[in-house]
């Protein structure tokens, strides 16, 4: 595992919390977050990456998850959905990052944040969403 790539999810995870607990702007999140966690190099390249391509388009990339809940997406904590928006937006925006890779980091990044669970949930809409969005690729 790229260590940097695991970091920037965390820290793209714990952004995309932040704003939806406290309304607070992305740029301005993206601000704390670098200056704080001191984001550089590739983790600030990648980090700056998913927020910026989730942030916008949460709407599109939820519509890729949707189907797949159990519940009303309203219904989800804000750990669950920020996890799920980093691992839908990777399965449908990096197609050489493998899917098992994405899907475990989601699934770590929600056994670190989320609740005693929640870590299962998220491994089995992921992987109904990697099966639609990429088919039956098995890397």
């Amino acid at each position: 595992m790229n260590n940097s790539q695991h970091l920037a999810r965390q820290t793209a995870v714990q952004a995309l919390y932040q704003h939806s607990l406290t309304g607070q702007s992305f740029s301005e999140i993206e601000d704390s977050f670098i200056f704080n966690k001191k984001l550089s190099g590739k983790y600030q390249k990648f980090f700056l990456y998913l927020v910026r391509g989730i942030a916008p388009h949460t709407g599109d990339i939820d519509k890729l998850f949707d189907q797949h809940l159990d519940r009303a997406k309203s219904q989800l904590d804000l750990v669950t959905l920020s996890v799920l928006r980093v691992g839908a937006f990777e399965l449908a925006h990096q197609p050489d990052t493998p899917m098992k890779v994405i899907i475990n980091e989601a699934v770590n990044l929600a056994r670190e944040f989320g609740s005693d669970q929640g870590y299962k949930y998220i491994n089995g809409v992921l992987d109904k969403v990697a099966r639609e969005v990429r088919g039956d690729q098995e890397t």
